[in-house]
């Protein structure tokens, strides 16, 4: 088994790792890494229904969709994630329970009364510490999973915690659930690169053949092309959402202004304006420049800047569709 000890904190460069150590080598893999703030959605998920986008563009928070299913989850510099990579002969890949055995039983020689519970998670005394999911490629398998060290609980839920009525569509939601920190029930001489070392070195007793490796030039070539490429665009963070559709509302004039639209592969259409201050001309402006854009803030401001709207009917537009 490869032990690959992730230095750097770039979301899209290791959430593209995983993708290309699953699909290029045949070692079995462990891989540990720390994200700078970031949100990572899950592959079938609705990006806009699981993120506090304007949030997430203040506070310059990435949004990276993964390759496996599941829930969106928090990341920061407080959070170790692990992924297990493995092979399988007889064809039973999946098995959350024992991919995630090793880190409850570290965490239990740690005094830590960790358990997994409900479908995915680790829980200690009823509260989340990690969340997991899977991907199935050929004979292969990619697990991995969160484990809250020291994260910042309010940016957590501020950043996924929005309504569940803003979109309509049948994407998969993100189970909420209440969190805790592994730093609260460890001795606090464990920090996170402490508690980092604890886990390669049970991994190594656990397994004989585990060696350290790192990525070479050209995996790190191949992995900036697939960055490139895929995961830090909109269109694979943003575009592969299910369809779904959105209604908002604004005060224009004084008057109560709604905006209606249809999103299909992250294109807006069947857009619908309706409020009584509104001219037809302006109705017909609004719905025919929003119609085939992309779901996306600086093509729609590129669309309104280019008609006769007014600048505050255009930035009350942008504001409604974000």
């Amino acid at each position: 088994m490869l032990c690959i000890n992730q230095e750097g904190n770039d979301p899209y460069f290791n959430i593209a790792t995983e993708e290309y150590l699953l699909k290029n080598y045949s070692d079995d893999i462990l891989m540990l890494y720390v994200n700078e703030p970031s949100v990572i959605v899950g592959k079938h998920q609705n990006t806009f229904a699981e993120v506090s986008y304007r949030l997430a563009k203040d506070k310059k928070v990435k949004i990276v969709r993964r390759l496996s299913g599941g829930g969106a989850v928090y990341h920061d510099l407080g959070n170790l994630n692990f992924t297990f990579i493995k092979n399988s002969i007889d064809g039973n890949l999946v098995d959350f329970r024992g991919f995630t055995k090793p880190i409850i039983d570290l965490l239990n020689e740690l005094g830590v009364d960790a358990r997994f519970e409900g479908h995915n998670s680790l829980n200690v005394g009823g509260k989340k510490i990690s969340g997991n999911a899977e991907h199935v490629y050929k004979n292969r398998v990619m697990h991995h999973g969160t484990l809250l060290f020291s994260t910042d609980m309010q940016m957590l839920a501020d950043m996924l915690y929005i309504s569940d009525d803003l979109y309509s569509d049948k994407a998969v939601k993100s189970v909420r659930a209440n969190t805790t920190n592994l730093s609260e029930h460890l001795p606090p001489e464990i920090t996170l690169e402490k508690f980092r070392e604890h886990v390669i070195e049970y991994m190594t007793k656990k397994h004989s053949n585990l060696t350290l490796y790192s990525l070479t030039k050209e995996d790190n070539v191949a992995i900036y092309d697939l960055v490139e490429k895929k995961y830090n665009t909109w269109q694979w963070n943003f575009g592969y959402s299910p369809s779904y559709k959105f209604s908002r509302s604004f005060t224009l004039k004084g008057k109560r202004t709604t905006i209606a639209v249809e999103v299909q592969k992250g294109v807006l259409s069947n857009v619908n304006v309706k409020g009584d201050t509104l001219s037809a001309f302006e109705k017909g402006t609004i719905e025919s420049s929003l119609t085939g854009c992309n779901h996306m803030e600086v093509e729609i401001e590129k669309h309104l800047n280019g008609t006769l709207l007014t600048t505050e009917m255009q930035q009350k537009i942008l504001e409604a569709l974000f």
